[in-house]
């Protein structure tokens, strides 16, 4: 499993980086990116993109 960012809908809000408690996401062109090494798949950052960007995938 891994969380994913749908480019076309991440607007670069940085919601999403603020929420992350392990600092997994960056912003990098104006928008989110997910360093995979990093993340815990805890999904905090989900229901913290208000443009529903984000999605946990198998």
């Amino acid at each position: 499993m891994k969380i994913t960012i749908d480019k076309t809908r991440c607007t670069g809000s940085g919601h999403c980086v603020k929420a992350c408690p392990v600092g997994a996401i960056t912003l990098q062109n104006g928008k989110a990116v997910i360093d995979h090494e990093k993340c815990d798949l805890d999904g905090i950052c989900i229901p913290a993109c208000p443009h529903d960007a984000i999605s946990l995938e198998e």
